[in-house]
């Protein structure tokens, strides 16, 4: 056991340098993320957005991680928007992309429908990624408009009003 924890060791510690070659390059990665006050405005105007054209939905802003940053769930939306939104908003950073375009994607069988079958994936219209300077910094996701499509719209509207905010 202990030769083979020393040999586990070796392995990662010498797969550890073949990793950095040049003096000059650093051990951290560094990264974008929107700070909580403009994740918290991105979902309160996705839902405004929306409650404008008379739907009650949940907004939920995620970090590029996929990790919760902002939710707020409209006082009459239903209660699992919430978990939907946030689903769309994790699908949206996960695979990069509007999470309608995963959806008819699905739909045209040029995406595994399988993928609906990943733990926290929810290929339904609403999911958007945030993007700042050509990095994705996030996802937002909104659930509980009478369609997916119209869940991406407002997403859309409130990326819209947060744009000055974000590096282009």
């Amino acid at each position: 056991m202990k030769t083979l924890i020393s040999g586990a060791v070796m392995l990662a510690l010498s797969a550890g340098f073949s990793v950095v070659h040049a003096e000059d390059e650093s051990a951290f990665v560094t990264f974008k993320s929107l700070k909580p006050e403009i994740a918290m405005k991105l979902a309160v105007s996705t839902m405004e957005a929306c409650r404008k054209e008379g739907y009650q939905v949940s907004a939920v802003v995620v970090d590029r991680f996929g990790q919760t940053q902002a939710a707020i769930r409209d006082r009459y939306a239903g209660v699992h928007t919430v978990n939907t939104a946030r689903g769309k908003a994790w699908t949206a950073v996960s695979f990069r992309g509007s999470t309608l375009e995963i959806q008819e994607e699905i739909k045209a069988g040029n995406l595994s429908a399988g993928l609906r079958d990943i733990p926290g994936a929810v290929a339904l219209g609403g999911g958007l990624p945030i993007e700042s300077a050509g990095v994705i910094t996030g996802g937002v996701g909104v659930s509980g408009a009478p369609s997916p499509k119209i869940d991406e719209e407002c997403a859309k509207k409130g990326l819209e009003i947060i744009a000055d905010f974000l590096d282009f």
